[in-house]
């Protein structure tokens, strides 16, 4: 498999359609919250909902995408994904679970996916009453009874005193289950509206399936309708519909850059054959236990130049079981194992500022790093050269800018290179659990500085060099 991923609803042409997102973070932390109540009601049988999600896929429980039960948690409507990262979902009352049928899954852990749920309970067709579209494909569900939801039923989304939830279960009966960490963006419903796919996003130019813009105009979204942009970070769940229908609730959840018009790296759990390791924070956190191996990014390069950081928050601090750099291979199949460097496989910074690399050959003299340290890595691959830094000072003396005393990369692939280049790390002892945060323009980590590059894309601790850019598609598509 190979996580040389390039999204393709994400390399709108142009400007930034959408700016912002929201990355909610409820595997990291459970008080995690997105959630409306009604204030009035709506339409009892009609309302399409509309959001871009970018799902993180190591779930072992289905996670609810649009949610709505009663204060007592008895009636409720929800869609989610299930574990097997299809699409399923409960209606109460009457009674009736629904379940995708086609071979439609959403395990790309780089992919931003538009869903939409177009709900109408006064069709004639049971079939039609919910529709489900990821991408503007319609989704094929299978009703465990009365082939579809009941004509005329209350479908609970526009009614007085039930929640709108987004991203785990809340009732009062159950408690709150199904956290998850994933972004949002785009997220709207337009109450007693029964719109199709192409009312939110459309083709671009280039045949992309890009959000549309000025959705707060063109849209009407009916008494208990919203839209958050979460353009405001002092407010993320600001209504901007017009209707100041806010959320209720968005707590313990941060603004992301990362967004379906402009996708940022991350690391990627679908990378996970020989490591272990626990993906959170939206893939940009991996805890590693007991695996001496190394996991890898979404994006892989093959030129250009680029520039991210990195920031060991917990584990074990004896330097030498601490690893950053590149692989030109995923580890998800049988003979990529190993700590990076340690094989003949990639290069990597150890903790103790010796480069490892084919099968373990150490260049010494670099920057050591420990626990809570920030590490700065630009990789030029343009002159196949690979920098590390520590805390703002570049190692070795060395200079990304004028390619002074940069560790060469040529030769260094083995004998399985793709031709790319991933962002890696690893814990090279089988003995230790560490935890390591990434930041590729889309920091989850606390940062005191905010410092983006040339294109005036991503927000990092030290200062990108210049020449070098965020690892996101609208670089990779302009420098990649």
């Amino acid at each position: 498999m190979s996580n040389i991923i390039l999204p393709a609803n994400t390399l709108a042409s142009g400007g930034l359609r959408v700016e912002n997102a929201l990355n909610f973070m409820g595997a990291t932390n459970t008080s995690s919250r997105f959630q409306r109540t009604n204030s009035s009601s709506g339409s009892s049988t009609q309302a399409t909902l509309s959001a871009w999600v970018k799902y993180q896929t190591n779930n072992t429980e289905s996670v609810p995408i649009f949610m709505a039960p009663d204060s007592s948690g008895n009636n409720r409507l929800y869609i989610n994904i299930t574990s097997a990262q299809q699409f399923g979902g409960t209606f109460r009352y009457p009674d009736c679970d629904f379940s995708s049928t086609d071979s439609v899954k959403l395990r790309d852990p780089a992919a931003w996916y538009h869903i939409v749920a177009v709900i109408n309970t006064n069709d004639a067709t049971a079939a039609d009453r919910l529709k489900i579209y990821v991408n503007n494909q319609r989704i094929t569900l299978t009703f465990a009874t009365g082939g579809g939801l009941g004509s005329g039923a209350n479908i609970h989304f526009n009614t007085s005193g039930y929640k709108n939830i987004f991203g785990y279960n809340d009732v009062t009966n159950d408690g709150v289950t199904g956290l998850t960490d994933m972004y949002f963006s785009e997220v709207i419903k337009c109450d007693g509206q029964v719109l199709a796919p192409t009312d939110f996003a459309e083709y671009d130019d280039n045949g992309i399936w890009v959000p549309k813009t000025d959705l707060d105009t063109t849209l009407t979204f009916g008494t208990t309708g919203y839209y958050y942009n979460f353009a405001d970070s002092a407010d993320l769940g600001n209504d901007v519909s017009g209707n100041g229908n806010d959320a209720s609730d968005v707590s313990n959840t941060t603004q992301s850059l990362d967004t379906p018009s402009n996708n940022f790296c991350t690391m990627n759990p679908r990378d996970n054959y020989y490591t272990g390791g626990t993906f959170t924070n939206g893939n940009t956190t991996v805890q590693m236990t007991n695996q001496p191996a190394h996991y890898t990014a979404t994006f892989g390069v093959s030129t250009g130049k680029w520039y991210w950081e990195g920031k060991m928050s917990a584990g074990n601090n004896s330097a030498e079981y601490n690893i950053v750099g590149v692989a030109p291979n995923v580890t998800d199949q049988s003979g990529y194992a190993g700590a990076l460097g340690a094989t003949n496989h990639g290069v990597g910074l150890r903790g103790n500022g010796n480069v490892w690399y084919n099968e373990g050959t150490a260049e010494t003299g670099w920057n050591s790093w420990n626990q809570g340290d920030i590490v700065m890595i630009a990789l030029d691959l343009d002159n196949e050269k690979i920098f590390w830094g520590t805390n703002g000072t570049w190692g070795k003396s060395s200079d990304p800018v004028t390619g002074t005393n940069g560790f060469s990369i040529s030769g260094k692939e083995g004998s399985k290179s793709s031709g790319f280049w991933f962002p890696a790390g690893c814990c090279r002892e089988i003995s230790q659990t560490n935890t390591f945060q990434w930041n590729f323009g889309n920091p989850q980590f606390t940062i005191s500085s905010g410092n983006s590059d040339g294109n005036g894309y991503g927000n990092f601790e030290y200062a990108v060099p210049s020449g070098y850019y965020a690892l996101n598609t609208k670089n990779l598509a302009e420098f990649g």
